[in-house]
């Protein structure tokens, strides 16, 4: 049956309108209490305000040196949220809508807002086609992943290389930084989006899903653990093709502060898949990197030399945990044998401090022996005839 076409072009105009699903949220926290701004730099106070509120400043603090480029970055991780989710309450979306225009014409007009203007409405009309289309192969994925997030990478890079630091990266490398970190998103969100009310969210392709279960929510269902773990490694060797591109990426880059910007998340997503791949918990629960390592990647990651030994270090976690019963255990391993030769060919390997895997000898099983060896000598002396 052909798609009412009239439907999705409203809907899609609804969605354009609708800039931001974090100020949205915000806002409705706040709408009681939103500051009297006159100014574009009270605007940008008041927004990256909320923007701490939702932990959403760790990485754009890299790039503080370039308040020009750090404030219409800001305004863009506001803008391409909206497209993930779409809040209905109509009130909230307009004083979004507006507090967007407000911040968006005080700014200094130019190259910054055409490339705001252009990734938004190619998303507009990316996330709208998707509003009435399943994610049935894995070109549909691919698709949903390029206007989520592949636009938003092309974007960055836009607004990278209009403030004069980078040269404009190619897009196809652009592209697979924002897949590679989606990807990990929605695999690792799988129980949040099929338990989502009123209606299940369902991103993993049906290419990939199909082949273990008739329906996708059939494996958060413990009967079908195993399938699921297949499932899983199935969807994380999908993701750990764009690793080389965005590898590629990282290293081109200049200026230290936008490399931080771009690489904290890339090594926070590798580090994700490692955690996720063949761990049931997945559909049981959340899986996410602890505290203390996250702290690590952010203090650690400075250089390229950094990204090729964490993407090293988490690969070789990958790998280990390769069951080679698992239906797409070579692909996996080939996969990650790609990664690892490109990480040792870096030559930088032996510059950076391993996190993940630590270089001290494990001397606990050495501890063991020689407790023995005590307890052994220690029972032979009391003896038969030993003391009462």
């Amino acid at each position: 049956m052909p798609r009412d076409r009239s439907h999705q072009s409203l809907t899609g105009l609804f969605v354009s309108l609708c800039f931001t699903k974090y100020l949205v949220v915000s806002l409705s926290l706040f709408n009681s209490s939103t500051p009297s701004l006159k100014t574009p730099s009270a605007y940008f106070i008041w927004f990256f305000e909320l923007l701490i509120l939702l932990r959403m400043t760790l990485v754009l603090q890299q790039i503080s040196k370039f308040l020009s480029l750090k404030n219409f970055i800001a305004i863009y991780m506001i803008v391409i949220g909206t497209f993930l989710v779409v809040r209905r309450t109509t009130k909230f979306l307009w004083m979004s809508f507006i507090m967007y225009l407000l911040l968006f014409w005080n700014s200094k007009k130019g190259c910054y807002q055409e490339a705001i203007e252009d990734i938004t409405k190619r998303m507009g009309a990316g996330m709208a086609k998707f509003i009435c289309k399943e994610v049935e192969t894995v070109g549909d994925y691919d698709e949903y992943c390029h206007y989520v997030a592949g636009l938003v990478g092309l974007g960055l890079s836009k607004l990278f290389h209009t403030c004069g630091t980078e040269d404009l990266a190619p897009d196809t490398l652009s592209n697979s930084m924002g897949l590679f970190l989606q990807k990990t998103n929605i695999i690792r969100d799988y129980l949040e989006d099929i338990n989502e009310i009123p209606k299940s969210r369902m991103f993993w392709p049906r290419q990939i899903w199909g082949k273990y279960v008739n329906k996708l929510e059939d494996l958060k269902y413990e009967e079908n653990s195993v399938k699921a773990v297949q499932c899983l490694n199935d969807m994380v060797t999908n993701a750990l093709i764009h690793v080389d591109d965005c590898l590629k990426y990282m290293s081109a880059l200049r200026d230290p502060a936008i490399f931080r910007f771009c690489a904290i998340p890339q090594v926070m997503a590798i580090g994700t898949l490692a955690l996720c791949y063949n761990n049931i918990e997945v559909f049981r629960g959340v899986v996410k990197m602890r505290r203390g390592l996250t702290a690590k990647v952010i203090d650690r990651t400075n250089t390229m030399a950094d990204v090729y030994g964490a993407f090293y270090d988490f690969s070789c976690m990958l790998k280990a945990k390769v069951d080679k019963n698992d239906p797409c255990a070579q692909k996996t391993s080939s996969r990650l044998d790609s990664i690892l030769k490109t990480c040792r060919d870096s030559g930088v390997l032996n510059e950076r401090k391993s996190y993940i895997i630590p270089n001290q000898t494990n001397y606990t099983p050495l501890l063991a022996v020689l407790l023995f060896i005590l307890l052994a000598i220690t029972l032979a002396n009391r003896g038969p005839n030993g003391p009462n």
